[in-house]
């Protein structure tokens, strides 16, 4: 599966087990936040400081190895 920046936190942690340990080394460490559930991975980069093409690239490498 390839993810995208409009995918929810909430989708994109029931897609594979990988993504949660890539989003915390990433800086997010509020996943398991409620509210967190529901942003997208473009606001929750946006929020956070983090380039979202470049993580959206990044997690669908490893993916696509995996």
């Amino acid at each position: 599966m390839t993810i995208n920046k409009n995918m929810t936190i909430g989708e994109l942690l029931l897609t594979n087990d990988l993504i949660a340990p890539m989003l915390m080394r990433a800086g997010m460490h509020c996943l398991g936040c409620p509210s967190s559930q529901m942003e997208t991975l473009e606001e929750a980069c946006m929020v956070h400081g983090i380039d979202c093409d470049t993580l959206v690239s990044q997690i669908n490498e490893i993916l696509a190895v995996s």
